[in-house]
């Protein structure tokens, strides 16, 4: 029976269209009703200039507590073939298909489920849900709602970001810092392209001090082998510039992230960068999210870890916005239902057992 709640959750869940260049306010419209009706006291927290809203909600009384993380949106469909309406829950097998199943409303459906049967059955401590908006998209949503966490919801013993990990215990991640840089030329005919400055060249500049800060931080930065890349790392994702092949770029721009593991630091990586270049080449940072490295010894990680059916820590590839809570002194892990493996796939699924699991391991922790 609460499998199959799990799963009508899940459905009104997917059925919502949160893609990140959406709004989300018709699903926290609904989740805001599921966790009130609940007997949750829930807070709505509005985005600054967009039709989007996240939830801070909270049941039961005394200090301390578990708070459950998630991200409300999803990533497009768009270009992708689906044998199913990617917004439409579909079953198939032991596996439900639908976009957000496995990143990460399945996840969401467990809480919510939970969430339902606390009146009931008290919890032995305090129960918090945060959702987000914005996730997919550089963590934008959550910066505008960690400060009123602990205001709002009291200070918890343990958060849990519900990103898919096969129910494992997450404990790190790197990272992430992407910036734009705008390169400065001089517009001028080809035939006197040497008299002026050529802004793609400039580009190219930038690229091979990107090239050469990467090798920099393979041979001589902090290595972690817990990570598939040791290093934190430098990619070059995106140039643009120049109008006409007999004009000389005036402007061009390049977007370039920078992935950097705990013990190092976005801006003293760029640092390095920017001592390689040359004039008229400005930086900008569009976006960023703090890295996790949890030590997995911490004893109010201990009661999840003793659930888990493989309770070895490991380090997941992916962001996510733990960071942000570990940033207030949250012990936080990464551990939810699925696999990244499916996530923003064509077809993206999760299997119905990783839903059970989740369910029960949450439901477990929090009775004690």
């Amino acid at each position: 029976m609460r499998l199959a709640r799990v799963e009508e959750l899940l459905a009104r869940l997917v059925g919502f269209p949160t893609v990140s260049a959406s709004s989300n306010l018709a699903l926290i419209d609904w989740v805001e009703g599921v966790l009130s009706g609940a007997g949750f006291t829930v807070t709505r927290i509005a985005a600054e200039g967009a039709p989007k809203a996240g939830l801070l909600a909270r049941f039961g009384e005394g200090e301390g507590g578990v708070l459950l993380s998630a991200h409300t949106d999803v990533v497009p469909t768009d270009g992708q073939r689906w044998s199913v309406d990617p917004f439409s829950l579909t079953r198939r097998g032991d596996r439900l298909l639908g976009r957000g199943t496995t990143d990460m409303k399945g996840f969401i459906a467990c809480v919510l489920a939970l969430a339902e049967t606390l009146r009931d059955a008290p919890p032995a401590r305090p129960v918090m849900i945060a959702l987000s908006w914005d996730e997919e998209v550089g963590c934008r949503g959550i910066p505008q709602m960690i400060d009123r966490m602990i205001p709002e919801l009291g200070r918890p013993d343990l958060c849990i970001v519900g990103e898919p990990t096969l129910m494992r215990l997450g404990i790190g991640h790197k990272g992430k810092a992407s910036y734009r840089a705008t390169c400065h030329g001089e517009a001028g005919h080809s035939a006197m392209a040497p008299r002026f400055t050529n802004a793609l060249h400039l580009a190219a500049d930038l690229i091979a001090a990107l090239r050469a800060a990467q090798e920099r931080l393979a041979e001589q930065g902090a290595q972690d082998a817990a990570y598939d890349i040791a290093s934190s790392t430098v990619h070059a994702g995106r140039m643009q510039g120049g109008v006409a092949l007999n004009i000389v770029p005036e402007h061009a721009e390049v977007e370039f992230e920078i992935r950097h593991l705990a013990q190092e630091r976005a801006e003293d990586i760029l640092a390095g960068i920017e001592s390689d270049l040359p004039e008229r080449i400005e930086i900008s940072r569009t976006g960023a999210y703090p890295g996790l490295d949890t030590d997995p010894s911490r004893p109010e990680i201990a009661p999840l870890a003793a659930l888990l059916p493989d309770a070895a820590p490991l380090k997941v590839s992916y962001g996510t916005e733990a960071g942000f809570f570990a940033g207030l002194g949250i012990p936080t892990v990464v551990c939810g239902p699925g696999t990244m493996a499916d996530g923003h796939q064509p077809d993206e699924s999760i299997a119905r057992a990783q839903l059970d699991l989740c369910c029960d391991v949450l439901d477990r922790l929090l009775r004690g």
